[in-house]
This record gives structure tokens, C-alpha cells and sequence, in this order.
């Protein structure tokens, strides 16, 4: 992405060598002022936790807050676009939604009450898929997916980028997967505590979260039976605007047994999936994505990878990541997105830190 100011992207060592020769000079403070000062300016992660800037506008206001008024005409089409959207979509929108929701949670409830067997899961699966592929046309979704002989297979963990609640919608509409997540109450509540009768989801009390190796202990179990639907996991832990992949926690790959990649990327030219929690609640955005144009994306399944005997987990999360981004025309950055409510830790300076020093004593004992 193009930002206001055009930054060198050539690492501390590399600049401050062309300042100095070997010890420590007072020049060496203007690469840090230099940086310090394009961080304040535009730093690299606060801009990927707002929406994407359009090249164009779309009609939709909220694709360009400098919008100024051009000409009656374009008016009158903006206000024409509003009435067709708010007084037609979004009631046909509204019901839509209302019929999957009510039929997920009655559907899941009935066949959760059948006993374990193979006719069990075919239901669980027909009623997950029927559900999903309503609520895709509740957004009028148009999605193309790619590469489906690369689709997650059962026993395994599917991760992928994540820039909005919907994206498991997005992939329960061609497949139906294990969702993991903390139990929530209020509507979300009902809809957890009737699937998982019928589909084995893995949901966390809030307390069962914060312990790190039950987590792992419950995902292993689920992997380690290959009968049990595959699943799916966004490793960066928040929502990001689409336009970059940002670092993937560990644990995701430490669980053992195959990861399937999956990239998926939204065309913010007719309507903005993104949903920026801190700005906006659950309801606010819906209203915004059902009062869009459409919601059109493309999905790539990538090649299965498995860790290799060398690699480490976050080693192997950085090449699944890499992936994802290649094939995702995606920027990939290694911030940790937890940036977006908390501020850097102090071991991150530390580290930097840590480099300039090991440097000037490289440098000095070279000298």
C-alpha cells in the first residue's frame, strides 16, 4: 500500500554504516530520530486496524471520509443507492439473516439430539452448510474459491487470515469445520450451546483460556481423532483490514498434525468486510456490511504443510504466514496484532536495543 511519506526500507545496520565508520558517533541518533519520526507520522500497524482507502468511491460513504460534494448528479445517484440499500436490501437482508440464524439453532438442536453415528454428522453437515449458504446470501456474497482439491481434510487445522466474524461463514459455506472460541453469552451463547450438540466445536469457558495447556490438551485430542471435522483457526488472534498479514501466534502450530492454509481476500470496492471492534460493536457492524452493495471476496486453498524436523513452531508459523500473504497479494508484517489495544512491550525495545550494541562491538573488534 502506498502510504503519505516514503520510507527506506534498508535495515540499522546497513544506514548506519553509511553515517559512520566503526565507534560510535553522534550521527548515529538521526537514524533513530528518522524512524522515530516516520512511526509518529505513519506507523506501520495502527493503519491496518482502520478500513482500506479506496483509489475511488464506491457511493458508499464510509469508503472515503474526505468526500466533498462534486455535482447534483452524483448526488442524486448517492441518494438513489442509499434508498435502494437501506429500503430494500437491508430488509431483505435483515430477513434472510434472521431465517439462517433461527434455522442453525433449531436444526442443530433437533440433530443434537440423535445419537453419535454417521447419520448424525451428515445432518450436522447439511444443516451447517444450508445455514451458511443463507447467511452468505443475507450479505449477498459473491465468492470464488480457488484450488479446492487443497480443501481441509478431516484430522487436520485449517488456519487463515482474519478480517472479519463472517470469514467463518465465508468457509462453512464450502465446508464444514470445528470452530474454536470462548463460550459468549446473549444470542452468540444460544447459537454456541445448540451446535455444539451437533458438531463437535471446541468452546473455552474464559477461565479455561488463560490456561494455555488445557488449550492445547482439548485441540490435541480433537486432532488426534481423524473422524472429527478439521479445525479452523485464525492465528493472529484480532481483525485486520485486509490489506496485510500480521504475526501468527505459535500455538496454532504447535498442536501437531497437518496445517491448511487458507488466504482470503475481500474486494473492499463493494463494501468494506473489515470490522474494526474498537470503533464499532457486533450490531453496528452488521448494519454497515448488510447496508453495503456486497460482500465479494476470493478464497484460496493452499497446498498442505507440515513442520518440518528443523523448524520450530513460530519458524513454521512465519512460512505458513508467508504463504498466505504470497498467495493473498497480501503485505506481510511480523507485529504482533495484540499492538492494536496494547502497547509494544518492553522486550521489543530491548531487543533493538540489544542489535545496536552488538553491532558496535562487531564494528569495534573489525576496527
Amino acid at each position: 500500500s502506498q502510504g503519505i511519506i516514503k520510507k527506506d526500507e534498508t535495515s540499522m545496520e546497513e544506514e548506519i554504516a553509511r553515517l559512520r565508520r566503526v565507534h560510535f558517533e553522534f550521527s548515529d541518533i538521526f537514524y533513530f530520530c528518522r524512524k522515530g519520526f516516520e512511526a509518529i507520522v505513519e506507523d506501520e500497524v495502527t493503519q491496518r486496524f482502520s478500513s482500506e482507502e479506496l483509489l475511488s468511491w464506491n457511493l458508499l460513504t464510509r469508503t472515503n471520509v474526505n468526500f466533498h460534494y462534486i455535482s447534483m448528479r452524483l448526488t442524486v445517484v448517492w441518494v438513489i443507492g442509499v434508498i435502494v440499500r437501506y429500503c430494500f436490501l437491508l430488509p431483505l437482508r435483515v430477513t434472510l439473516a434472521a431465517i439462517g440464524i433461527t434455522s442453525m439453532i433449531v436444526g442443530t438442536a433437533l440433530v443434537g439430539q440423535l445419537p453419535n453415528s454417521s447419520v448424525k454428522d451428515y445432518l450436522s453437515e447439511v444443516v451447517h452448510l444450508t445455514c451458511s449458504h443463507i447467511l452468505v446470501r443475507a450479505l449477498s456474497g459473491t465468492i470464488r474459491y480457488h484450488n479446492k482439491e487443497n480443501r481441509p481434510q478431516k484430522g487436520g487445522i485449517c488456519v487463515a487470515n482474519h478480517t472479519s466474524p463472517i470469514d467463518a461463514i465465508i468457509l462453512t459455506n464450502d465446508g464444514c469445520y470445528a470452530m474454536v472460541g470462548q463460550v459468549h453469552g446473549g444470542l452468540m451463547g444460544v447459537i454456541q450451546r445448540a451446535t455444539v450438540k451437533a458438531c463437535p466445536h471446541v468452546w473455552f469457558e474464559r477461565s479455561e483460556v488463560k490456561d494455555r495447556h488445557l488449550v492445547m490438551k482439548r485441540l490435541r485430542e480433537h486432532v488426534a481423532d481423524k473422524s472429527k471435522l478439521p479445525i479452523l483457526i485464525f492465528p493472529e488472534g484480532t481483525c485486520i483490514n485486509n490489506t496485510s498479514v500480521m504475526m501468527f501466534k505459535k500455538g496454532s502450530f504447535e498442536i501437531g498434525g497437518t496445517i491448511y492454509p487458507v488466504a482470503i481476500k475481500y474486494d473492499p470496492q463493494f463494501g468494506d468486510a473489515f470490522w474494526n471492534s474498537s470503533k464499532y460493536n457486533i450490531v453496528n457492524y452488521l448494519l454497515r456490511i448488510m447496508t453495503s452493495w456486497a460482500i465479494v471476496c476470493d478464497v484460496w486453498y493452499l497446498p498442505p504443510m507440515v513442520r518440518e524436523e528443523d523448524e520450530d513452531a513460530v519458524q513454521f508459523a512465519n512460512r505458513v504466514r508467508s504463504a498466505i500473504a504470497r498467495q493473498g497479494g497480501l503485505t506481510e508484517l511480523p507485529w504482533d496484532g495484540g499492538l492494536k489495544r496494547e502497547k509494544v512491550k518492553d522486550t521489543f525495545k530491548e531487543e533493538q536495543q540489544k542489535n545496536y550494541s552488538k553491532m558496535l562491538v562487531r564494528n569495534g573488534s573489525a576496527g
